[in-house]
């Protein structure tokens, strides 16, 4: 047959016709579409709970009856304000506008750039100012003379009624200071510890005697404070390296982040941002400053590993939430089941560097999602980000440590 004759099935089958007895064989071989072929799975149920079309947020704190801040530390972009309330669909710089206007000649009296935001239940919110203007580069600058401070807002009032600027001795020259909780049953008007996760020196856990405004370094720059040797993270399957475009990538060395407290305020839990070690220290021994960091390390556990994490919160039950930034999740360790094994509550492509968790008057779990590997210092110089920002909420059944319990 010649080969220009095309039979009358032929033509029946390209126009998509079939005549009776025949058969159309070319779905069998068609190109399936995406939706056909097998994906991950996402695990829990993300809703978008707010949209960031501007500032790039990092801390967040939900309050017993709802109310939702956030900060937004002045490396991420331009800020404006460094704190603001979510009120609907706004975002209200918070406690106000004169107090989050940058000025550096009285850096005590401003807010210069808060990491972190926490309200333990007590009708007060802290808020954790690191004093560090936006650096060249990627090496951040040390704080501003007496710009590190904790700062205590009377929620009733939204009026500022204690700040407490950190000594010396405790921020040093470069310290960047990044989580904070509070302990509100400790001592006469509580204890505050924080982490500090400087770029070029060391980490520590830092406390603070919240009535007589004392500080004093614990494990500065001992290992389960700094970062892992060797650790290289993968994020959206690259490797996530300091690199401006203008020299040697490097990778990111950043000690002590995310911190946690047990519900009786025994225990502080904390890792590394460079790291996916878990570790635990009695806060007993942070309290006492007699005892030396090389007794007080002895006293350190680790509890294993929990993926690379950005921030911790513990919950009245004493379930441990880990944000998993190399892989879009956030896990849970719950003391009660399976011997001490981890659980995963969300996974979600979307989940984009998850930074802060809070709990919800409702029990939910509430996490920022803000890009942060995609920023410039990450990519080559190229911002990377594809805005809005995200703060989601995922259902659980999670309650706040009470006030009285040693708050957050």
């Amino acid at each position: 047959m010649p080969n220009h004759w095309i039979t009358l099935a032929t033509l029946a089958t390209l126009a998509g016709l079939a005549l009776p007895g025949t058969a159309i064989a070319a779905d069998e071989n068609a190109e399936p579409s995406s939706q056909d072929l097998a994906q991950a799975e996402p695990i829990g149920a993300l809703t978008a709970d707010f949209l960031f079309h501007d500032q790039m947020p990092t801390g967040l704190s939900v309050t017993t009856d709802g109310r939702r801040f956030v900060s937004y530390p002045r490396w991420g972009d331009h800020p404006t304000y460094t704190v603001a309330e979510l009120v609907g669909d706004e975002e209200r710089a918070y406690p106000s506008k004169k107090i989050n206007t940058l000025d550096i000649s009285a850096p005590a009296e401003h807010l210069v750039s808060v990491q972190s935001v926490v309200a333990p239940g007590d009708g007060h919110l802290w808020l954790l100012d690191t004093g560090v203007l936006p650096a060249s580069g990627y090496d951040k600058a040390g704080p501003l003379a007496r710009g590190a401070k904790l700062v205590s807002v009377d929620l009733a009032t939204n009026k500022i009624d204690r700040t407490i600027v950190l000594p010396n001795n405790a921020a040093l020259k470069n310290t960047y200071l990044n989580d904070v909780r509070i302990d509100t049953a400790k001592g006469p008007a509580g204890i505050a510890y924080i982490t500090d996760s400087s770029f070029t020196g060391p980490g520590a856990i830092i406390v603070v005697d919240l009535a007589s405004g004392r500080a004093w370094r614990k494990l500065s720059g001992t290992a389960s404070t700094s970062a892992e040797a060797g650790f290289r993270p993968i994020v959206e399957g690259r490797y996530m390296m300091l690199d401006d475009g203008q020299g040697t990538p490097k990778v990111p060395a950043i000690p002590a982040d995310g911190i946690a407290l047990s519900p009786d305020g025994a225990t502080l839990y904390y890792s590394a941002l460079s790291g996916r070690t878990l570790y635990s220290v009695p806060t007993a021994g942070l309290r006492d400053r007699e005892i030396s960091d090389e007794a007080l390390e002895k006293q350190v556990s680790t509890i294993g590993e929990k993926g690379a994490s950005d921030g911790l919160l513990m919950d009245a039950a004493g379930r441990l939430y880990a944000t998993d930034y190399e892989h879009n999740a956030i896990h849970v360790l719950d003391p009660t089941a399976n011997g001490h094994e981890w659980s995963t509550l969300a996974y979600d492509p979307r989940l984009l560097w998850p930074d802060t968790l809070s709990i919800g008057p409702n029990g939910d779990i509430y996490v920022t999602a803000n890009q942060l590997h995609r920023q410039p210092q990450y990519r080559a110089g190229h911002d990377a980000r594809d805005k809005p920002y995200v703060l989601y909420r995922i259902s659980a059944d999670a309650k706040p440590i009470p006030a009285d319990h040693g708050g957050g």
